[in-house]
């Protein structure tokens, strides 16, 4: 027997079903495709992961912006117009040398939507919201991340009302690069706290 359409068998299963949903709930009419794209195209291109990257490359090159972002990390962040849902009330904690910072939501998985994005599926997981508190350096561990052992960990429990941003150390070897060429080295778990900025290639 012969088939002339097409199955999408370049898609995994999760994503498979993702777009049978779709096309179902858009034949019955309950969805509009063209507000997903936008939907999408919101969380790939206006807030997220890259919009927390600029504000960490940022405060790594100016070093009056980085003074504000410890003082009113919501002002200065909003300066940049990275704005709304979970982004009203935000907090910097800044890695050193002597002390590395890790968030969790213990009550549930408040979240920094407008500079990181959605949160990662990790982030909202019972294990990791307990034992965050409980045995950081373990967790890190598990993140492939081990500290020096007179490294402090320092852990921020995010709620309702406040979120936190780790700006994570500036990696040696990047004097006079550019912001956008710095922000490549940040990663959204670098601005949780499970990783750290990578290093220049």
């Amino acid at each position: 027997m012969s088939h002339d359409h097409d199955h999408d068998n370049e898609l995994d299963p999760f994503a498979a079903r993702v777009r049978a949903l779709e096309t179902i709930l858009t034949q019955k009419g309950l969805i509009d495709p063209a507000a997903i794209d936008v939907i999408v195209d919101t969380y790939e291109t206006k807030i997220g992961p890259r919009n927390g990257a600029r504000v960490v490359a940022k405060a790594w090159t100016d070093a009056d912006f980085a003074d504000w972002l410890k003082r009113d990390a919501t002002a200065a962040i909003g300066s940049l117009g990275y704005t709304g849902r979970q982004g009203e009330h935000l907090q910097a904690v800044f890695n050193t040398q002597d002390t590395h910072n890790l968030v969790v939501c213990t009550l549930c998985s408040c979240y920094p939507w407008s500079v990181l994005g959605l949160p990662p599926v990790w982030y909202k997981a019972p294990p990791y919201r307990s034992r965050a508190v409980i045995d950081p350096r373990g967790v890190l561990e598990e993140f492939g991340l081990t500290l020096p052992t007179d490294k402090k960990i320092r852990v921020w429990d995010s709620t309702a009302e406040l979120r936190y941003l780790v700006v994570p150390m500036r990696p040696e070897s990047t004097e006079g690069w550019s912001e956008e060429r710095l922000a490549e080295l940040v990663s959204r778990d670098a601005m949780i706290g499970t990783g750290l900025a990578r290093q220049p290639a």
